[in-house]
């Protein structure tokens, strides 16, 4: 299992070896190639929304220019509420565009 910062939950998201291989399996064209741009876009998001299909998910994206002529990592963050306040990935992909959830925050 791995773990990334992420300032925004204030804490840590974990990406289990079962979500790490469905990732790579669903979005090969994200993993493994591309697998430091899931950490960076949890430390330093251009943008979180709130999940349409999962009230306790959280998007976190990031453009970068230089990945496949310009394109978003978008990883999906689900946040167990209580004391433990687990957080962990449930999915990350390329997108060329965001088109789900509500803008919870946006970089300046």
């Amino acid at each position: 299992m791995s773990r990334f910062p992420c300032p925004y939950l204030r804490g840590e998201v974990e990406l289990t070896e079962e979500r790490e291989r469905h990732i790579a399996q669903r979005h090969p064209d994200l993993l493994p190639e591309h697998g430091r741009r899931l950490a960076e876009t949890l430390a330093d998001p251009d943008q979180v929304r709130r999940s349409v299909r999962f009230g306790s998910a959280k998007l976190f994206s990031r453009w970068y220019t230089d990945l496949r002529g310009g394109k978003h990592v978008v990883v999906v963050v689900v946040s167990e509420p209580g004391a433990g306040q687990r957080r962990w990935i449930i999915t990350a992909y390329i997108a060329r565009s965001l088109a789900e959830g509500e803008v919870e925050w946006r970089r300046a």
